[in-house]
């Protein structure tokens, strides 16, 4: 069974409207704890599995849990943000706090937070988030709705069948794990680089 079992009941539509105003800074603090503990597991399970594998089965783990969001379907109160909308947002920062941990980032200042709402909004086509501080979820998946509309998060119209809806969202979670995996990748080898460069070596 896979280990994001629990996922699948945090995001039922009721438990969404909770999470819909979860603090994006306390849910990124959240997501930290529980993508240490992922890790830790696949680490257990393939030992040998380097940085971009490792990445690469937590990004197949959430895309399982979207496919599972494809079908869910609901209304958020005055914003008409739905349900599904408010539940990739929220696997989405989750999977780039968990692809950032697996390069070693750092979430316990808000720089590395403010970095995960960028690389969010990047990977959205709505550029960078902290601009317009969004302060909850909710919030931050009706500015992706207003910005986008829901062709890109994963639904081509409000009610799409929902094995197409399944499948965009796998495509869609692929994609950010991708931007997540080249940012981070990438932000490791610079750091490297750095530190070779100022030990003169």
């Amino acid at each position: 069974m896979a280990f994001y079992d629990p996922l699948v009941d945090a995001l039922s539509p009721t438990k969404l409207k909770g999470l819909a105003n979860e603090r994006l800074s306390e849910l990124i603090d959240k997501e930290a704890v529980r993508a240490r503990v992922a890790i830790e597991e696949l680490h257990q399970r393939y030992p040998s599995a380097g940085p971009r594998e490792v990445s690469q089965r937590l990004i197949d783990s959430k895309k399982q849990v979207a496919s599972m969001l494809g079908g869910v379907t609901g209304v958020f109160g005055a914003v008409t943000v739905p349900v599904d909308l408010v539940g990739m947002v929220y696997l989405q920062l989750g999977l780039l706090v968990e692809v950032g941990t697996v390069f070693k980032a750092d979430f316990r200042n808000e720089r590395g937070k403010k970095e995960v709402l960028d690389l969010f909004g990047y990977a959205n086509g709505i550029g960078p988030v902290q601009r317009a501080s969004p302060r909850v979820l909710g919030s931050l998946a009706a500015m992706v709705l207003t910005k986008t509309g829901l062709k890109t998060i994963g639904r081509a119209m409000p009610l799409v069948a929902a094995p197409i809806s399944a499948y965009l969202n796998n495509q869609h979670i692929q994609r950010v794990g991708d931007s997540a995996i080249r940012h981070y990748d990438g932000w490791v080898h610079a750091h490297e680089k750095s530190k070779k460069k100022a030990s003169g070596s």
